[in-house]
């Protein structure tokens, strides 16, 4: 979603008229879920997706009505509905479409400066209704064109963004709790699509060897913050990974004690140094912190030797159990960058809570919730 927010900031600075659709609820199986967004601009320019195809050109069809002056419109696709096969939604599932022009008044360049510093922000915006909002960091920019209705969105969106959660919300929600005033208690209720963006997930890199470049390009372009850190200044060389948010020389350890409390559950931590005085250490360190995913490349050999010395190192048997090591999927592929995605890939199913199963061996829908 960053790269359509920042499409979309560049389109309202230079100009350019352009509508913006986005999901606003799901059932059954959908490749997306609420927040998703898809741009068209006046010459017929898409950046984006909804569905992952399925219904892309008739979004497309509604979003040109919208730019020659039709009023916002909120569609529905699904394999129950008569066109389900004319627009291709056959998975399984069905999506509500919210379709409107984002005009001069919307801003967006709050909102693309907020993700771009990694800062919590959300874009609040009415499914019937002008105006919109931007919220975050105990500010409010934009309008919906009433300040009690501003203040009661307001309320209604931290809620979800302290969730990192997008869908609906009715601001009305906010009534009789903890905060509201007399004014937004007064606030006429709305329905509003509330579009979180949450802090970029850490992908942390321990060991700059060659299988580490591809690891932080495929790692950036899934939206992680990605940093590599070598003790060894030959390796932490900054034109070797050109999509790396920081690439740091120092000991692997050290630095993650300085940054520890920076990890939390979205944090991956991947160990690719293959020598013990590096390796050791920092696993100790992140098998006792709050990172989700923890794993270290190395032979299975190389695996029970570290084992070994992580038990001697005080590590109990329940933070060892949370190692992931050797390191991704089983998908047999050799190199680098096949290696790479196999990390990935177990990053993403510990994340999820995917069953890295092939999907042909599973039952029910493809995609969840």
């Amino acid at each position: 979603m960053r790269h359509v927010i920042d499409q979309a900031a560049a389109w309202q600075r230079s100009g350019t008229r352009f509508a913006m659709a986005t999901v606003v609820r799901t059932w059954g199986s959908s490749p997306h879920g609420p927040g998703a967004s898809m741009l068209v601009s006046e010459a017929g320019r898409v950046v984006g997706s909804v569905s992952g195809g399925c219904v892309e050109a008739a979004v497309c069809a509604l979003a040109e009505d919208v730019l020659a002056g039709a009023a916002p419109v909120l569609g529905r696709w699904g394999v129950g509905d008569e066109d389900a096969f004319a627009v291709g939604l056959t998975c399984g599932g069905t999506i509500d479409v919210l379709v409107r022009e984002m005009g001069a008044e919307v801003p967006l360049g709050r909102l693309a400066a907020g993700i771009a510093s990694g800062a919590p922000v959300a874009l609040v915006t009415p499914v019937s209704g002008a105006g919109c909002l931007v919220v975050g960091g105990g500010t409010t920019t934009g309008s919906l064109g009433d300040p009690r209705a501003d203040r009661a969105a307001a309320l209604a969106a931290e809620g979800m963004l302290g969730r990192g959660a997008s869908g609906l919300m009715t601001s009305g929600d906010v009534t009789g709790r903890d905060g509201a005033t007399d004014d937004t208690a007064c606030a006429p209720a709305r329905e509003l699509l509330v579009q979180s963006f949450a802090s970029r997930p850490q992908l942390l890199i321990f060991g700059a060897a060659e299988f580490a470049r591809p690891l932080a390009d495929i790692g950036a372009a899934l939206g992680h913050r990605v940093t590599v850190c070598d003790a060894r200044p030959a390796f932490a060389a900054a034109e070797r990974f050109p999509r790396a948010d920081d690439v740091v020389t120092a000991r692997p350890d050290r630095w993650f004690r300085a940054h520890e409390d920076l990890v939390d559950a979205s944090t991956a931590v991947c160990v690719l140094t293959h020598d013990p005085r590096f390796d050791v250490p920092v696993l100790a360190l992140a098998l006792r912190s709050r990172a989700g995913y923890v794993g270290a490349m190395g032979s299975r050999r190389t695996h029970e030797d570290r084992l070994g010395r992580l038990r001697a190192a005080g590590t109990t048997e329940a933070e060892l159990a949370r190692l992931r090591s050797p390191i991704g999927l089983d998908l047999g592929g050799r190199g680098p960058e096949e290696t790479a995605v196999s990390i990935v890939a177990e990053v993403v199913a510990v994340r999820r809570g995917g069953t890295a199963l092939p999907l042909t061996l599973r039952a029910g829908p493809v995609h969840r919730g």
